[in-house]
């Protein structure tokens, strides 16, 4: 499998040179050259297969350059029960991603949020740490991480990467804006090889520095600067497996069809279930589901894409989604666009210089419904009513982001064909988020044994300015 660039300058990549590099040459993101079709008997055999087999058997699609018993390998010690250890009570910790019924056959969560840090994140990012792992010690080489985070992906990347070796994270965060259980779990950790950066801004400003750090070609180079964010190609490969252990869990047979409900602030996790319906899951619907920070949903409402500057991008209770330029929206729209990569360009040379783009009365936006995406939005008074309803009718608590997914799952769910099962993502164990469950239930989230004195800890961050050279300053000093 080779992997083009969406902007179209970048020459044919494998895997393992997109996995270390991040973004492309020419500041697109890496897809490849075609999508893996998945045929009616190969469902029939995935179907009875351990979630480590299943990845083996979806990744081993798209990765060509690991040998199958190494990649094998690579999956069967990441999806395993201990690394996936905090199943809610009752569950199977070996189904890694146990689907919890609300409404038995109708209306579903799928559990995403059992790994070390208690989000959906934990899915990709083991198995990027164990990649990372192998590639650069078969190579010889060292990469430094760089990352910006608005909640869970930070925790995650550190957890993956801590003690490796060959790698050191610097990870940014927006200062002062995640919950205190998110920045404990990153701002605790005492390993050499992780750095924190608190910036001074949202986390778009962070998200920024990332990209432009990684567009300078040569300080790239010269530091071997590499990327864990969503715009690394092998989380969103990673997030597809889900899509379809979830979809083997809700159904009987491979006749039947599924809606998958995602919160969603930078589009990887719906991308992947987008692609999974590329690959030819019988996905029914693609449901988008954001907080105050509207910008997807404005635009698969109008066909307007117009991200927000920083002073507009609104502090949300479910954080992890305050963000208002969605990094993966560039793989959708090339595939909205038919892969007309100078098409392409041209939309994110708005966007670049601060301006929209507007797709409405175009054959792109009538093209919309044949990939399955509708959208909605919740605001603080919504999710805190979804806490409050799911704990009183099936006495189980989610977490603000999952919320927001229920509130536009329910909007939805009587525009579904007859019969088809609705599974909201999970993308986080409450524990994570105790401020906006108190307010909703007046009680605490129940905390895993493991991480109850995780606040207690001594936090070690630095806290910068969004300033780019300053950033790239801290980073040159320590690699």
């Amino acid at each position: 499998m080779k992997y083009i660039s969406t902007r179209g300058h970048a020459g044919q990549s494998e895997f393992c040179d997109i996995l270390l590099g991040g973004l492309a040459p020419d500041g697109g993101l890496y897809l490849p050259v075609s999508y893996p079709r998945v045929e009616r008997a190969e469902l029939d055999a995935w179907r009875k297969l351990s979630y480590a087999g299943l990845a083996f058997e979806i990744l081993s699609r798209f990765i060509g350059d690991i040998p199958a018993a190494d990649l094998r390998g690579i999956c069967e010690r990441t999806y395993t029960a201990d690394v996936y250890r905090h199943a809610r009570a009752g569950d199977d910790p070996a189904q890694i991603t146990p689907l919890h019924w609300l409404e038995p056959g109708g209306l579903g969560l799928l559990a995403l949020s059992n790994g070390p840090t208690l989000a959906f994140k934990d899915m990709a990012m083991q198995l990027l740490g164990n990649l990372f792992e192998y590639v650069l010690e078969a190579r010889g080489e060292t990469i430094n991480i760089l990352g910006a985070t608005s909640g869970d992906t930070g925790s995650a990347a550190e957890y993956a990467m801590r003690g490796k070796a060959r790698v050191r994270v610097f990870m940014l965060s927006p200062h002062g804006k995640m919950s205190a259980f998110q920045r404990a779990q990153m701002y605790t950790l005492a390993d050499a090889n992780i750095f924190n950066i608190a910036v001074t801004g949202m986390f778009d400003e962070a998200q920024d520095i990332v990209k432009a750090v990684s567009g300078d070609a040569s300080f790239k180079a010269r530091h071997r600067i590499g990327a864990v964010n969503s715009i690394n190609w092998a989380r969103v490969a990673a997030q597809i497996v889900y899509y379809f252990k979830g979809y083997f869990a809700a159904t009987a047979g491979n006749d039947e069809q599924v809606a998958f409900c995602v919160p969603s602030g930078n589009f990887g996790n719906i991308c992947a279930g987008h692609i999974a319906c590329r690959m030819g899951l019988p996905i029914a619907r693609l449901i988008l589901a954001t907080n105050e920070n509207d910008v997807l949903d404005e635009f698969f409402r109008t066909g307007v894409y117009r991200p927000r500057q920083a002073a507009e991008t609104r502090v949300t209770s479910s954080p992890s989604m305050d963000i208002s330029k969605a990094s993966n929206f560039e793989r959708f729209i090339y595939d909205l666009v038919g892969g007309d990569a100078e098409k392409l360009a041209g939309l994110w040379a708005e966007i670049e210089a601060g301006r929209a783009f507007d797709l409405s009365g175009t054959p792109y936006f009538a093209r919309l419904p044949e990939f399955g995406f509708v959208s909605g939005c919740s605001a603080h008074a919504d999710r805190l009513a979804a806490i409050r309803d799911v704990y009183a009718r099936h006495g189980v608590t989610i977490d603000p982001h999952t919320a927001d997914g229920m509130t536009v799952a329910r909007c939805h769910a009587a525009s579904l064909p007859a019969g088809v099962p609705l599974l909201v993502l999970e993308t986080a164990q409450p524990a994570k988020f105790a401020a906006a469950i108190r307010e909703a239930l007046g009680h605490d989230p129940e905390i895993p044994t493991d991480l109850g004195a995780l606040e207690t800890l001594p936090q070690r961050v630095e806290v910068m300015a969004p300033d780019v050279e300053a950033i790239k300053a801290y980073i040159a000093a320590r690699t």
